[in-house]
């Protein structure tokens, strides 16, 4: 698909010389971009576009020749009249020009004759001329930069200013300015808000607003502010579904791209609805053999195993492989084995996914990031079967592989180590699983947009040195590990929860009870909202925070939350019988605790005060 510059280029080409004021036509709607390219067509060329120039004195352009009954004499042309006509000669240049030579040649013509506000049109449309060929994003920020200095002259919102700070937005995003593409971005939507306010036509903002906000989205992603790229990918979605069919191949990837999102920050229960639905105009539009189709299936796969489905994961996962077979996509096809085969082990098939990964090894290139896939699940399928030496023999290949591909592949490479650390920490080789780990962060970190695997990662390794006794050292990645993931998906996300779980379990080992109760009431509000409260998570949460106000000595309010705790406990029937019966035992030793306390400050309060000796006192 096209980059959104080349349909707003079409906003702006020229087809008469009429002196009309630079406003857009409303005929444009049509292709909108998904959020997993970069901006593309979302408008068709006008019917009828207009010059960028206004010019009130064309009417004074000479239509013939002034002939005399006895001399032929030549027309005299004024000489205000001669530049009027020049500069139209160089709008008309530039008009006509089809090249971005062509069209940067005219405008440095054009400079000697028009004021800056005067080239804002023009330097817009080389912007975007630029933008459309992939040119330096420095150069497109250049000629976007004059446009708007000619084009926002007034303070008034109007939409091609609009689309000037999309295009520096973009550029910015391009060249890794995050902060300054979202002042730009922001300010253009918010412009765009203010011209519906105003009456615009709905029509002629709507291509605009979408593609301003797919760059928020991308430039939110780039950040780590994953939770807001949602939102507004699912504003593009909205937009969508007022300008296309019901059925429209379109509304399919739109739904794909907002379920791809949220499988991203492994929210998977939001992903199936917007899976299906993508699937389901797809099977409509497309047939069911049909490639689309198939990478809608392939997502539901992993959607499904997210969500602990396995069955049907490996249903959709095998109508996949069939079309992808069918149309020769061999790479994809592979990746659909392997992901097969992690199914498998998932349903305890450990044989048959082995054989599937025997097969699939075959098909790879040697030290290809593929090879190195198929080597770590096949030490998954091994560890599974306790052949913990054979295991480890395929993930050190593994490791092997993806060592030289970090500075290629430095994403990719990081989350194969973190499944790869999965594995020796299964194998209760933690030291090794700290190490892959750190190599992981070490990667990330250089990522801004990966913050939220950042943050992940950072949380494991918190976990595993808090388990392995490193307590002290636990505590700055968990608290790097929480800033990083609020950023990435909010306060409330169940995540962030877990990881104040474990700074409360740190800093009570380090004998820092009234620390370890701030963490665990965090932890306690956050997974309440998140999973419940009568989820098993958020009763750990509550059951840890009465056990840090009892080592505070705090047994009226130890005593309550595990109440709360004996409560939620017995709201699961019959299926939590042990758990019940342990939390029972645990009030009960709090509420004695709490008596020999009360006793033993009723005695000290009992004492008799001590004698003063009579002889001293009349001494004194």
């Amino acid at each position: 698909m096209r980059r959104a510059s080349a349909c707003f280029l079409s906003l702006c080409r020229r087809q008469s010389p009429k002196p009309i004021s630079p406003i857009p036509s409303k005929n444009y709607v049509s292709n909108v971009p998904s959020a997993t390219s970069s901006p593309s067509s979302i408008l068709k060329p006008c019917s009828q576009s207009h010059g960028f120039l206004f010019k009130p004195y064309e009417f004074l352009a000479p239509t013939s020749r002034t002939l005399d009954t006895l001399v032929e004499k030549p027309a005299q042309i004024p000489s205000r009249q001669r530049k009027i006509q020049e500069r139209s000669r160089l709008e008309e240049a530039f008009e006509s020009a089809t090249t971005l030579d062509e069209m940067l040649g005219a405008f440095k013509k054009m400079e000697s004759s028009f004021d800056d506000k005067e080239l804002g049109l023009a330097s817009l449309k080389i912007g975007l001329k630029l933008d459309q060929e992939g040119e330096d994003p420095n150069k497109i920020l250049h000629f976007a930069d004059r446009a708007l200095k000619g084009l926002d002259t007034d303070g008034k919102p109007s939409l091609l200013a609009a689309m000037t700070l999309q295009l520096m937005g973009s550029a910015s995003y391009l060249l890794k300015r995050f902060s300054d593409g979202l002042g730009y971005l922001n300010r253009s939507n918010r412009m765009l808000g203010k011209l519906e306010e105003e009456g615009s036509s709905v029509e002629d903002i709507r291509p605009v607003q979408h593609a301003v906000l797919l760059e928020l989205a991308n430039v939110k992603t780039a950040m780590g502010r994953r939770e807001e790229a949602i939102r507004d990918l699912r504003k593009c979605l909205e937009i969508k579904e007022t300008t296309f069919d019901e059925d429209s191949v379109e509304l399919g990837k739109a739904n794909r791209d907002v379920a791809e999102a949220y499988v991203a920050v492994l929210n998977f229960k939001e992903a199936l609805p917007f899976g299906l639905k993508a699937l389901e105009i797809h099977k409509n539009h497309l047939g069911n053999n049909s490639v689309e189709v198939a990478h809608d299936r392939r997502l539901l796969g992993v959607i499904y195993s997210g969500l602990e489905q396995h069955e049907k994961a490996l249903e959709q996962n095998e109508l996949s492989q069939k079309v992808l077979k069918n149309w020769g996509l061999s790479s994809d096809l592979l990746r659909a084995e392997i992901d097969a085969a992690n199914m498998q082990i998932a349903l305890g098939k450990t044989d048959q996914a082995i054989n599937t990964l025997r097969d699939a090894v075959q098909k790879t290139e040697k030290d290809s990031q593929t090879r190195a896939l198929v080597f770590i699940s096949m030490g998954k399928a091994l560890c599974d079967q306790q052949k913990l030496a054979d295991a480890k023999r395929c993930l050190e290949i593994a490791c092997g592989i993806l060592d030289k591909k970090e500075a290629v592949s430095p994403i990719e490479v990081a989350e194969a180590y973190s499944e790869i650390s999965m594995q020796y920490e299964t194998m209760n080789e933690f030291e090794t699983a700290i190490s892959l780990l750190k190599r992981a962060l070490a990667l990330l970190e250089k990522l801004p947009q990966e913050q939220h695997s950042e943050g992940s990662v950072s949380a494991r390794i918190g976990w595993l040195l808090l388990l392995t006794g490193q307590v002290q050292q636990a505590i700055p990645y968990l608290e790097s590990a929480a800033e990083r993931l609020e950023g990435s998906f909010g306060s409330n996300h169940f995540g962030v929860g877990y990881i104040y779980n474990n700074l409360g379990a740190a800093y009570l080992e380090l004998d820092r009870p009234q620390s370890a109760a701030q963490m665990f009431a965090v932890a306690k509000d956050i997974m309440d909202v998140a999973l419940g409260p009568h989820h098993a998570d958020s009763i750990e949460a509550c059951q840890n925070l009465s056990k840090a106000y009892s080592a505070m000595g705090s047994y009226a309010l130890a005593i309550e939350f595990q109440q709360q705790v004996v409560d939620a406990w017995e709201n699961h029937g019959a299926s939590a019988e042990d758990e019940l019966r342990e939390a029972r035992s645990h009030l009960e030793q709090l509420k004695k605790k709490a008596r020999g306390a009360l006793s033993d400050e009723l005695s000290r309060k009992a004492l008799p005060l001590p004698q003063v000796d009579a002889s001293r006192s009349q001494t004194n």
